[in-house]
This record gives C-alpha cells, structure tokens and sequence, in this order.
C-alpha cells in the first residue's frame, strides 16, 4: 500500500498573514487538526491545534494581550515542514512521524505542490484492518497525565506543557476517571475573553437573609473554567485484553486519539503513538 491510497484530499490550507482565529474556526468546521501554510503556491509551515493550544497560557504581550483575530498564522505556525512523497509507503510515514514526533505531514508531488495531508489518523485506520493477534496489553501502554475535574485551565495547560502530553485523564475524588482534555477541548473552546485573557465562567449564587427568607443572587463573574466545563465525556474505554485492531477501530470511528485502558481500574492511556510504533514492527 502507498501513502497516496490513504491520504487525504483536497487540503485546506491558509496563507501566513491570515488570522489564529480563521484557522480555528477552519478546523472547527471541517473537524481536522491541522491546516498546511501556503505562499506563493508553496507549502511553507503548518499549523496544529496543539499550536494553538499551547500558546493559550503565554504571558507574551503579542498572545495574551490580542483577541485570536488580530494575531497572524505566521506567530503560531511550525516553520520546519516535513513533507513526504505519494509513493512512500505506511511504514516509511510512520518512521518519519516517530523520528520527528509529528503527527501529520503534506504529501507534495516533484514540483513541492501539495496534493493531500496524512496524519496519524490515517496510519490507525490502515492499522485497524490489519489481520492481526496483538492485544492491546502488547503495545506498551502509557501512564496518562491526571488531572481533578477541578483543576483549573491553567493549571492544566501548565501540566501538559511541564510534561510534554496532550492529553489529560479527568479524575473525580474517588480517583475514578470522568473525562479527558485534548488539544481539541483546549483549541476549540472560546479560550480568549475580550481583552486575550484566559476565559471565565459567570457563576450564579443564591442566598436567603433567613431561613424562610425569599432566595436573593448574586453573581461571581471571575471564577476561571475548570476541567469539567471542557473535559469530553463520557469517557470511552477499552480493555487490556482487547484485541489492538478492535481498539484502533475504535479510535477511528469516535475520532479520538487516546483511549483509556482499563483492567481492574484505571491503566494507563492508549495513543496514535502505540500504534504508529507497533507499525514499524510489522
């Protein structure tokens, strides 16, 4: 099989000038995680919601103090583009993706015109219907990031940056897990208010100046969102002793690139990152 039969096209692309806001709103409508940077007909750099995502708690004056639709793709954008070839094969992508720890490139043809995008959602599928015994108990699984369903944005973005993931297991008191935070719960929340700070959330309390008194509000409008106004939920599963495939199905059909494995409680996290590795040793 060729990069080509699993590549997607045609690609949205932006230009370097045109605004954060666009291209969250871009993938946003057409559900992708990426968008490829072109000028003058070339590919230049792409942009990612992790890129977006994680510029979110930055305290430099031209992120935090600029509404998103003031600030250009070109701040934000990864500059070293990596782009492949339509005759290069699932295994050879997925050396490429391990080696530089991306997690989509563009496929451009002898004259660098690019002619579609691969991503890692791309190589779960082609994994998925593989005829294939692993269990998911073979691929390594990772311990997951954890977070309250408390924990505050901040704190959140702070703990994926300090521990290079993208993702977060929600947990509640009893520790039992309720959610997950991706990069797309980050970039696609209204993650800026009307002067670039982190958002907040208008919480209405109640009181009674006597016990049978009438109820009177009040209202607090700077309490910071917290986890549990973003994470996804409920959370989808699987099993230890799952077959891979059936997992990587899984991941294909909800769109979803981590899973939560559980077996007699709470595992670990399954990633695009297991399969591409179990790829390379097919």
């Amino acid at each position: 099989m060729k990069i080509k039969e699993i590549m997607s096209s045609p690609v949205y692309v932006v230009s370097p000038e045109e605004n954060v806001a666009r291209a969250r709103n871009l993938m946003l409508r057409h559900k992708i995680g990426r968008l490829v940077i072109i000028e003058n007909n070339k590919p230049i750099g792409i942009v990612t919601k992790k890129d977006i995502s994680r510029r979110l708690d930055q305290a430099e004056p031209q992120w935090r103090r600029r509404p998103i639709d003031h600030i250009p793709i070109r701040k934000v954008m990864s500059e070293s583009l990596i782009t492949i070839f339509p005759d290069a094969t699932p295994r050879q992508l997925a050396e490429l993706m391990r080696e530089n720890n991306i997690s989509g490139l563009p496929v451009v043809n002898s004259k660098n015109e690019v002619t579609g995008i691969v991503t890692k959602w791309d190589l779960i599928k082609y994994f998925s219907e593989q005829p294939l015994e692993l269990k998911v108990s073979d691929l390594k699984i990772i311990p997951a990031l954890t977070v309250h369903r408390h924990h505050t944005i901040s704190h959140i973005l702070y703990e994926l940056e300090a521990n290079l993931m993208d993702r977060a297991v929600v947990l509640e008191d009893n520790d039992k897990p309720v959610g997950i935070i991706t990069s797309s719960n980050l970039t696609f929340t209204e993650m800026t208010n009307k002067t670039g700070d982190l958002p907040q959330k208008e919480i209405k309390m109640t009181r009674k100046e006597s016990y049978a008194g009438r109820k009177q509000y009040r209202y607090v409008r700077d309490m910071p969102l917290v986890a549990e106004d973003i994470m996804s939920t409920p959370l989808i599963t699987v099993k230890n002793d799952d077959l891979a495939t059936y997992a990587a199905g899984i991941m294909v059909k909800e769109r979803i690139n981590g899973l939560p494995v559980m077996d007699n409680g709470f595992m670990g996290i399954l990633t695009g990152d297991n399969i591409v590795n179990a790829i390379l040793t097919l």
